[in-house]
């Protein structure tokens, strides 16, 4: 509640300053009060009242009960957490406006942070704060202390002796119990909450530890006692319909759920380690999967020669990087951008992480015999326009890509090397023929995820010279550039990171690199005559992102440190 709510009621009438002065004592600091709390419960002001002091002074409409949400509306850029400080909760959506029921009008950094956070326009009614943390504790849940209440009634819950083992019917109960169902539902909600990509559950000796990979780095959380190991992994596991009694064979599953009005798919992976099976669920939510090109962080340069190449008829092209970097993602937007009628598309990926419409996907199953290589085969019979290979594995695989490409198809596909060039190499050290490479591959794109600078524990500061030489940044060329560090807060969970962007490194296969295939030159060859005909690597892309503000110096350089070694 803005405090210069006080001097507007006493120069309105509504309030007396004597009067005042004996629910806010002379002397007492303003702010360690609540304006609302008191005046209520002084009776100084009635609620009716002061609902209508409240609409006068903010000029805005007071909430009704029935405006207040049903159910809890999830935005993975708006923790609860920021909703409980910034006294606001989002109450509906239409037309691209979210309404929001706050206490203060006037808070114009909380208003801009949501439009920012939901790229939603945003209209404001007026609650009390009261009402408003009610709905919030409604709505969202109580936080830290749910786990605490949960454990509580587990106590009378037997530990899980290791001659238990081979009593199914015994786990099985475990696995049932009301308690251990609500505990592995909080810790894959508030997993969602803090936009968790992946839930780990792993066992130690002396404890059982849950970890939240957020942002691309794992992150430990409350976890539970020891003695609930058994418990909770047997949940999970009947909840993906795996064998809980095969406890010595890695498993794999999937669990569909409903969390908090979203539709979530669950990836689930077991394998067995020396003390008990670790689990690591991978949280693949549609609602937050990003398909469109232009939103994946490209400079106007990449994306232009992107978009062309995506439009080519027949080709080879690449995305490199390790795990993690976003790969599927960038092929995923690729095939949604030339996705119509007039093209057939088949994809045979391993798994198959997201559904998408108007294009048929197969998933490998290699242990009845459904490789890369095989589904290929069939696949190229059913007249594709567009094929995308999850992964080139192997030569096999990379020798059908290269027949299908040469055949009239354009083909996507991903490869494990650190940067563009050296994708070339990694083809011919698998047996390819360097005049089939050259006259096939059309584009290389390599990529990295750095984390966005958290927009409200951002600062500025001046990084080593060296770094802002290699940044071209020295002296008075710094002007108009913003190079930030984190602090870390409450609305990032205290990371000083908020999402991720990609940084690129785009190899257009022009007659300069051909000709240097055809020569079997190496990937510093390549790289050094991709570099003069305009191409910027992975670390520039990098420092582009850090001058504009987009993300920090040690973000760029743990995702490209081994640039230092090539």
């Amino acid at each position: 509640m803005n405090d210069q709510i006080i001097p507007y009621l006493i120069k309105r009438g509504w309030i007396q300053r004597a009067d005042l002065e004996r629910v806010f004592p002379v002397g007492q600091p303003l702010e360690n009060f609540s304006v609302e709390e008191h005046l209520l419960k002084s009776g100084l002001l009635p609620l009716q009242k002061f609902r209508a002091a409240l609409e006068e002074y903010y000029g805005a409409t007071f909430a009704k009960e029935d405006d207040f949400p049903e159910e809890p509306m999830l935005f993975n850029q708006l923790s609860v957490q920021f909703m409980k400080e910034s006294k606001f909760i989002p109450a509906h959506l239409e037309n691209n406006t979210l309404t929001v029921i706050m206490s203060d009008h006037f808070d114009f950094y909380t208003l801009d942070a949501i439009r920012l956070a939901t790229n939603y326009e945003v209209r404001v009614l007026l609650g009390l704060e009261s009402d408003i943390l009610k709905a919030i504790e409604r709505s969202y849940g109580s936080g830290v202390t749910s786990m605490e209440k949960i454990i509580e009634d587990l106590d009378r819950i037997p530990e899980f002796q290791a001659e238990d083992e081979e009593n199914v019917d015994h786990l099985r109960d475990l696995a049932s119990e009301g308690p251990v169902i609500r505990l592995v539902n909080l810790i894959i909600s508030r997993a969602i909450e803090r936009r968790a990509s992946d839930i780990h559950f792993e066992p130690y000796e002396e404890r059982f530890r849950v970890r939240y990979r957020i942002d691309g780095v794992l992150d430990d959380v409350e976890s539970p006692p020891k003695r609930l190991q058994a418990a909770i992994i047997s949940r999970v596991k009947i909840m993906a319909k795996l064998n809980i009694a095969e406890r010595r064979l890695p498993q794999d599953g999937r669990i569909m759920l409903r969390v908090k009005g979203k539709e979530i798919d669950f990836r689930v992976s077991s394998v067995p380690t020396i003390h008990g099976e670790s689990v690591v669920l991978r949280i693949l939510d549609k609602s937050s999967l990003l398909l469109e090109v232009e939103k994946l962080g490209f400079t106007e340069d990449i994306l232009v020669g992107f978009q062309d190449l995506i439009q080519s008829p027949h080709g080879i092209i690449l995305v490199t990087g390790p795990t993690g970097s976003g790969k599927t993602t960038t092929l995923y937007c690729a095939l949604q951008k030339i996705n119509s009628p007039e093209k057939k598309i088949i994809t045979v990926e391993d798994p198959v992480e997201y559904q998408l419409k108007g294009i048929n996907q197969i998933q490998v199953k290699p242990a009845i015999g459904l490789t890369f290589a095989n589904a290929l085969r069939s696949i190229v019979r059913q007249d594709p326009d567009v094929i995308l290979i999850g992964e080139i594995r192997d030569a096999e695989t990379a020798g059908i890509a290269i027949h299908s490409a040469l055949t009239g198809h354009l083909v996507l596909s991903t490869l494990h090397t650190n940067d563009a060039p050296s994708a070339i190499t990694r083809l011919v050290d698998m047996g390819m023929e360097d005049y089939l490479l050259s006259s096939t591959i059309i584009g290389i794109l390599a990529q990295r995820l750095v984390r966005v600078a958290c927009p409200f524990c951002r600062e500025t500061y001046s990084p080593d010279p060296l770094i802002l030489k290699e940044m071209k940044l020295e002296g008075t060329s710094r002007e108009g550039s913003e190079i930030y560090q984190v602090r870390g807060c409450e609305r990032c969970s205290h990371t000083g990171y908020w999402g991720r962007v990609g940084i690129f490194e785009f190899l257009k296969i022009s007659e300069d690199i051909q000709r240097l295939i055809l020569g079997k030159k190496d990937s510093n060859i390549i790289k050094e005559a991709a570099r003069k005909n305009g191409m910027t690597t992975l670390r520039e892309d990098g420092w582009l992102k850090v001058k504009q503000g987009i993300t920090t110096v040690s973000e760029v350089l743990r995702v490209t440190q081994e640039e230092e070694l090539l």
